[in-house]
């Protein structure tokens, strides 16, 4: 099961929350046929949307995560309920770069540097709130980081993390954000900045020790308190109903062009690949009510 578990130290001037996300990596995989290095760029963006996502308090909320580095993975876009479950896409997910000389996955260079990563944070009001930062590294974990600290003004540290098995399936996901509260004595922010320096690497940690190894391991030195726990996935709330109402909000004369092609359409989602067929009889259908609705 992927949860996300979170954890106050320091006599409350640390928060900490770690999210394990396999199933839901592989899940977004399976759906946009991703390369290694494609399933790792939106791995760790679902990762990072749901450990965001999942901390905002309003029942109905939503939060996004664009990014747009300029490489040739094109935009990568997560997008995560209150409860932490998320929905994803990458927009050539069949990019595959040659390893980095560490042997390591190439998301920064697939990514690319030249761009934006932006979160939009829809809280039901008439506007949704957005910030923006320029990307860092096009490692994900580091711009996120960027993000917080320069759009939000959270001191944070944040790691992501997707190992991809030989046969292309995900052996390990998920990754942890740490935040200081303000006030946080100096020399606890040392001892955080030494221990992540000083920790395994995170999918090693996460497919060998799990989340307990994580914990102590940023944690050493400070008593921690475990304080909650959600289970999270991939979840895409698409519907034939939602398609419906997109579709007439599209103006009466392409609707009618469309019907006098006489010929079915295939709306396609892009975050699960599910397929919407309406005929010419659907759409006249729809035209109607929606005539219908303007007149009352």
């Amino acid at each position: 099961m992927d949860k996300i578990i979170r954890a106050t130290a320091g006599d409350g001037n640390i928060k900490m929350a770690v999210i394990t996300a396999r199933d839901t990596v592989q899940r977004a995989r399976e759906i946009h046929g991703c390369s290694p290095t494609a399933a790792a760029a939106l791995g760790r963006t679902l990762c990072g949307a749901s450990l965001l996502g999942e901390s905002m308090k309003e029942e109905n909320a939503t939060l996004t995560i664009r990014i747009n580095g300029g490489g040739p993975i094109g935009s990568v876009v997560a997008v995560s309920d209150s409860s932490g479950y998320v929905r994803g896409y990458v927009e050539n997910p069949g990019v595959q770069l040659p390893l980095r000389s560490d042997g390591k996955l190439d998301v920064g260079g697939a990514v690319g540097r030249d761009g934006m990563l932006t979160v939009s944070r829809d809280l039901g009001l008439r506007e949704p709130y957005i910030g923006s930062t320029e990307l860092v590294s096009g490692e994900i974990a580091e711009d996120l980081t960027a993000y917080l600290l320069e759009s939000e003004q959270v001191p944070s540290a944040c790691a992501l993390g997707v190992l991809v098995d030989t046969d292309r399936s995900i052996k390990a996901a998920g990754g942890f954000i740490v935040q200081l509260m303000p006030g946080a004595p100096e020399e606890m922010i040392d001892r955080l900045e030494e221990n992540i320096f000083l920790m395994d690497q995170l999918t090693t940690v996460l497919s060998e020790d799990g989340t307990d190894a994580l914990f102590q391991q940023v944690l050493k030195g400070f008593d921690y308190h475990l304080v909650g726990e959600a289970e999270v996935g991939y979840r895409c709330c698409c519907s034939r109903q939602r398609v419906e109402e997109a579709l007439s909000c599209i103006d009466d004369r392409e609707l009618l062009e469309m019907i006098g092609e006489a010929k079915p359409i295939q709306v396609n989602c892009q975050f699960c690949d599910a397929d919407y067929r309406f005929t010419p009889e659907d759409l006249k259908a729809l035209l109607e009510r929606k005539r219908n609705l303007e007149k009352n």
